[in-house]
């Protein structure tokens, strides 16, 4: 009996041991699970707490600066602040959350000299968002800026400054970079003295300029700014800054040849804006030197309006029409631009297009995208066009009221007859797409 009480009390001793070491060793798993699965957010390496970085705004830049030292260390690489974008706003106008004061005080005095590519964006139509930025850019001493944006979502902004103010801020910016590449302003009070100022300064650098509605911007302005840098590749601005003289600078052998120019055709008040006639011998100078250049157009303007246009060949690829078209226009944009890409018409009336459509079909061999809005064309001339095109509309937004149904196509069957000369499956739209 006592035999077998010790046996027994040696096998229960036994299974303890074995159980606790079963235990520890389940526990010293789980620790090593629970250490696999916790990264080491401290020690990740720098080049991806970088990209990371790039992609947050400042604020949520500088909280997560405060986690660690590595991650504060990354916070002040230069390579951080090549790129930024200050967003701007005023609480009491805008509910999106605006750069603080603060944060761009310290941005400024500690990273201005790594500052390469900026843009402001203001997201109000206040007077005092636009009055920090021209704020910020004057402090901008200290560095060489390539790229330089000044993007405002709402009216009025940098247009409600005062001029002089706008012109400082701006200047400061043209002196001290002198490697200036990349300009955008649209919407703001620059004017001739500043870009010679800008010229004077960035002429051997400059590739890009959008310009577009700066009203104080004379002819002999922009002619300036074509006529010393020849290294200039885009160009936006408005139809009134367009010239023979200007063309003809293009199309020198000292300017490399264009690759895009967008020019902006804006009437406000009807009949009251004085458009004049581009020579097509300008025209073909300008596309000798630049054959392969973008040509885009964008016409806000009335019906009455459109006389000076499409009188003759012009070499425009992309063309859209943000008001009403008459069928006239439209019949002669068929005939004077073979090289159109791209047209979009948001509206035109109540007469049927097909005509029209059939004729830009033959003589635009190279149209890629087209879309309509409120317009109306057949079912059968729509078929006709597309079957005529081919498979290179690579792009066909059609809304669906467009398309009117008669004797040989419902809505319906339009669906797999333009399918079938696309080469792919294609519906109306519902709602525009451009």
């Amino acid at each position: 009996m006592k035999r077998g009480r010790k046996t027994n009390e040696a096998n229960s001793s036994s299974s303890e041991e074995t159980a606790e070491k079963e235990s520890k060793r389940h526990k010293v798993t789980e620790e090593k699970a629970t250490a696999v699965q916790s990264p080491d957010w401290a020690n990740l390496l720098q080049d991806i707490i970088l990209q990371v970085f790039q992609y947050l705004p400042l604020l949520d830049r500088a909280h997560a600066s405060q986690v660690c030292r590595s991650w504060n260390q990354v916070f002040h690489m230069p390579d951080l602040w090549r790129c930024f974008e200050f967003e701007l706003n005023q609480p009491a106008t805008s509910y999106l959350r605006a750069t603080h004061p603060e944060l761009i005080k310290q941005i400024i005095k500690r990273h201005s000299n790594h500052l390469q590519y900026v843009s402001f964006k203001v997201v109000d139509s206040s007077k005092e968002s636009a009055e920090a930025a021209c704020d910020i850019l004057s402090q901008l001493v200290n560095c060489s800026l390539k790229t330089l944006g000044l993007i405002s979502t709402a009216r009025p902004s940098f247009m409600d400054l005062p001029k002089s103010h706008f012109i400082s801020a701006l200047t400061v910016v043209f002196v001290n970079s002198k490697s200036l590449s990349s300009l955008k302003i649209d919407d703001t009070p620059v004017d001739d003295p500043s870009l010679k100022v800008l010229v004077a300064n960035n002429s051997d650098t400059l590739k890009l300029l959008k310009m577009s509605s700066c009203p104080h911007v004379s002819p002999a302005g922009i002619l300036c700014v074509a006529d010393q840098c020849h290294g200039l590749r885009e160009l936006a601005l408005n139809y009134h800054l367009l010239s023979d003289e200007l063309l003809l600078a293009l199309s020198s052998e000292k300017h490399v040849r264009l690759e895009h120019l967008r020019i902006d055709v804006v009437s406000e008040n009807p009949g009251q804006t004085q458009f004049h006639t581009i020579q097509k011998s300008s025209w073909d100078a300008f596309i000798k030197h630049s054959p392969k250049v973008n040509l885009v157009m964008y016409f806000f303007l009335y019906e009455e309006e459109f006389d000076p246009f499409f009188r003759y060949e012009i070499p425009v690829t992309h063309l859209y029409f943000g008001r009403s078209v008459s069928k006239d226009v439209l019949g002669r944009v068929g005939m004077t631009c073979p090289r159109l890409v791209e047209l979009v018409v948001c509206a035109n009336g109540l007469r049927p297009l097909d005509e029209e459509l059939i004729r830009i079909a033959e003589r635009c061999k190279f149209l890629s995208a087209v879309g309509l809005g409120e317009c109306e064309v057949s079912c059968s001339a729509f078929v006709e066009f597309v079957k005529m095109c081919g498979g290179r509309l690579s792009q066909l937004s059609i809304m669906e009221e467009v398309l009117i149904p008669d004797q040989k196509y419902s809505l319906e069957q339009i669906h797999w007859e333009v399918s079938k000369h696309l080469g792919r499956v294609w519906f109306p739209d519902m709602m525009p797409t451009w």
